[in-house]
């Protein structure tokens, strides 16, 4: 391994990020396990960034690929592509609000590149709202919206941005609230970025339902209806950034905008729907989507290997409710891991929704982050057999994100794993 990790090294970029201080090679992997170069097996907690939504080596995925890639592979969207139609149909009837249309892109960075395209467009206005500590995605334009330093790495925007609270209540200017007063305080903040840092002619407030790079920040119920209150005076799309939240993940709704009571005018997606495959997307209102008025084409996205897949996916998600398993074993890890933030002194917070969980870490009895406990409790679950992943501004949040299948028995083992680990660490 120390031989492929020197290759690595010598052509990869020097911030192309691997974890572990023995990075592993993953060769193979089925159902909710992997296993590495040396042979051994690990219980896969975070699903390659919270990608594999429906595990390792799904059945009716692989077959559908393989089916596919044995007629043809690419086309481009110059020409009609039959399994791009039929996943765009199958996505509309889910959509989050009525009429949609579907266009597929080749990742999340993408989807949100397009879902900011078609809101400047749209609206003639260049202005954005963003939230604090938001991430969404690696290229200028989605960097230009990101509201976390250490994964913005140009300074460069095409965008007036204007970033404005994101429901924290443990750190920041609203700490210590909660509830109806959090978003109370949190919208008239809100306003008063928008009558003093804006023209008053806005393009569009992008959100997370659930900030997944930023350490699972969970803003309370009706924050985003209550955002959308005021931005709509000003002409502003909602953009909802479902590419770790959708696909029933949350557990209690199929779209995490959805626990805001608020209908969004443009969702992206990426991640989960492709179960690894490369692909993602841009769901929005008809006089939106069809507001580009130059010429457009997609070279790769929606080509009919990945959207073969991807509807097969899908359907294998809907057909064995997944969704409602997310919520069920969602709970469980909240029964076991929510104590811990009264009984480790370590542990600062638990928090998400279903199949998303975020434990933050901080030295004991303190809110000062801890990312050398974070970085040491991730490297001892990987040696009890548990891959999980970190985050967070500080780098100091535990990260949990399983396939949609996961069963209770994984849960319990997951959970067991990682307790011990923090616990060993003076959790």
């Amino acid at each position: 391994m120390s031989e492929l990790l020197a290759r690595h090294r010598h052509v990869m970029p020097s911030w192309l990020s691997l974890y572990y201080e023995e990075p592993i090679e993953v060769v193979r992997g089925s159902g909710r396990h992997v296993w590495d170069a040396d042979g051994n097996r690990y219980l896969d907690f975070f699903g390659g960034i919270s990608t594999t939504l429906t595990g390792h080596a799904v059945a009716e995925v692989v077959e559908a690929i393989r089916e596919q890639a044995g007629r043809v592979i690419h086309t481009s969207t110059l020409y009609m592509v039959r399994p791009m139609i039929e996943l765009a149909e199958r996505i509309a009837a889910l959509a989050p609000m009525p009429e949609a249309k579907v266009f597929f892109v080749n990742s999340g960075t993408e989807a949100n590149d397009t879902a900011l395209l078609l809101a400047t467009a749209y609206t003639g206005s260049n202005q954005v709202l963003a939230l604090r500590n938001g991430y969404h995605g690696r290229s200028v334009s989605t960097q230009a919206v990101t509201g976390n330093r250490f994964w913005s790495a140009s300074p460069w925007t095409p965008f007036a941005v204007t970033y404005v609270p994101n429901g924290d209540s443990l750190r920041g200017p609203q700490q210590g609230l909660a509830g109806d007063k959090l978003i109370e305080a949190c919208t008239a903040e809100l306003r008063y970025a928008i009558d003093t840092q804006t023209s008053g002619r806005l393009a569009c407030l992008i959100v997370e339902p659930i900030q997944g790079v930023g350490g699972l920040v969970t803003p309370p119920d009706g924050l985003f209806a209550a955002y959308q209150e005021v931005t709509a005076d000003f002409g502003a799309l909602l953009v909802s950034d479902e590419v770790q939240t959708g696909w029933g993940r949350t557990g209690e709704h199929f779209w995490g905008i959805e626990a805001h009571a608020v209908d969004p005018d443009v969702v992206t997606f990426a991640k989960g729907i492709g179960n690894g495959l490369g692909i993602g997307g841009v769901i929005a209102r008809p006089d939106v989507m069809d507001s580009i008025e130059s010429h457009s084409i997609s070279t790769f996205g929606g080509n009919p290997l990945v959207t073969a897949g991807a509807l097969a996916n899908v359907e294998h998600l809907l057909s064995n409710d997944l969704q409602a398993n997310a919520a069920a074993r969602g709970a469980e890890l909240f029964d076991v891991l929510g104590p811990l933030a009264d009984r480790l002194p370590a542990v600062l917070d638990v928090r998400g929704k279903g199949l998303m969980v975020g434990i933050e870490l901080v030295e004991p009895g303190t809110d000062v982050p801890d990312p050398a406990r974070a970085a040491a409790v991730h490297e001892r679950a990987r040696a009890g057999g548990l891959l999980v992943g970190k985050g967070g501004l500080y780098d100091n949040v535990v990260r949990m994100v399983p396939p949609l299948t996961v069963t209770a028995a994984e849960v319990a083992e997951a959970c067991a794993v990682l307790v011990a680990a923090l616990e060993a660490v003076g959790g």
